[in-house]
């Protein structure tokens, strides 16, 4: 699963999601990371269903040839006092160093409307110059901590943040310490934000540490914005797929990551709902289109 320094990963969103438990509510700890398995992958992040004794976790990963390597984290930079966030953050930093993964991927959730039944494009929040201050200030600090563990501290831009946007893509890493932030590149959020998604990859690429791969329906894009959908209502809806699913050609993407000597690992990522999306089947049809068009 290693070629040129890229690990191939799955997240556990196709199978039970965890901002909207009704779907895959049903689907066992068990049988999400058996599969990931049999697709053939060997990364997972952490879903809320994973067991947090860090030993079960490992062995039950172990058996199946699995690490994990990434979770998320919420950060609430611009709303709550530092010293909150990064209590919380140590704690997560620590679970996550016990099972193996070296990448943390933050995403500000100040202000979010990711969760709200609120429209996914005319409610997103702006931050105040003394918030996107407090922003960049409080990850510099929180890259510092996780670079003491000898881990990466990723910023995972998304839909209904005050970091969506190629421009607030640009704001935040213009603002920060390369040595001790990155960037989480997600084709997905980039794409249903209306970016170009290549642009902010050719960009960033020196800063790029972890990856989403993310694919979108442009039918069910339009329509979310036609009729002023909420974010998760998209996602039921089934405007994210996985690559080679949707409207997305991550070609050049695969082809501008192995040039630039990106080491690291490539995750599936795509929140659908599996009783119309089956996760092994998409998971399976992920990992035979990685293979057709990177060679990996």
């Amino acid at each position: 699963m290693k070629e040129e320094g890229i690990l191939l990963g799955i997240a556990p969103i196709g199978w039970t999601n965890d901002d909207l438990p009704e779907l895959g509510g049903e689907i066992p700890f068990e049988q999400c990371v058996s599969e990931m398995a049999l697709a053939g992958f060997t990364g997972s992040e952490v879903g809320n269903k994973y067991p947090k004794d860090t030993e079960k976790l490992n062995k039950a990963l172990e058996l199946r040839g699995l690490t994990i390597c990434n979770a998320w984290f919420s950060s609430f930079l611009t709303t709550k006092p530092y010293n909150e966030v990064e209590k919380e953050f140590i704690k997560h930093r620590d679970f996550l160093y016990a099972v193996g993964a070296r990448v943390i991927g933050v995403a500000e959730q100040g202000h979010s409307i990711q969760g709200q039944d609120k429209p996914i494009f005319d409610a997103k929040p702006y931050f105040t110059d003394d918030e996107w201050r407090r922003l960049c200030d409080g990850l510099n600090k929180l890259g510092k901590l996780a670079a003491d563990k000898g881990m990466k501290l990723t910023y995972h831009h998304h839909m209904g943040t005050g970091v969506q946007t190629a421009a607030e893509i640009d704001q935040l890493m213009e603002n920060t310490d390369p040595d001790v932030l990155g960037l989480l590149y997600d084709t997905g959020h980039l794409v249903f934000s209306g970016e170009d998604y290549l642009a902010v990859l050719h960009k960033w690429i020196e800063r790029i540490r972890h990856v989403h791969l993310k694919d979108v329906r442009h039918v069910l894009r339009e329509k979310a914005l036609e009729k002023k959908w909420s974010f998760l209502k998209a996602v039921k809806e089934g405007v994210f797929t996985v690559p080679g699913n949707g409207n997305i050609d991550f070609v050049p993407v695969f082809k501008a990551l192995k040039k630039a000597g990106y080491s690291g690992w490539w995750v599936v990522e795509a929140e659908q709902d599996p009783a119309k999306a089956n996760p092994l089947e998409y998971a399976i049809k992920a990992r035979r289109y990685i293979r057709e068009k990177a060679g990996i």
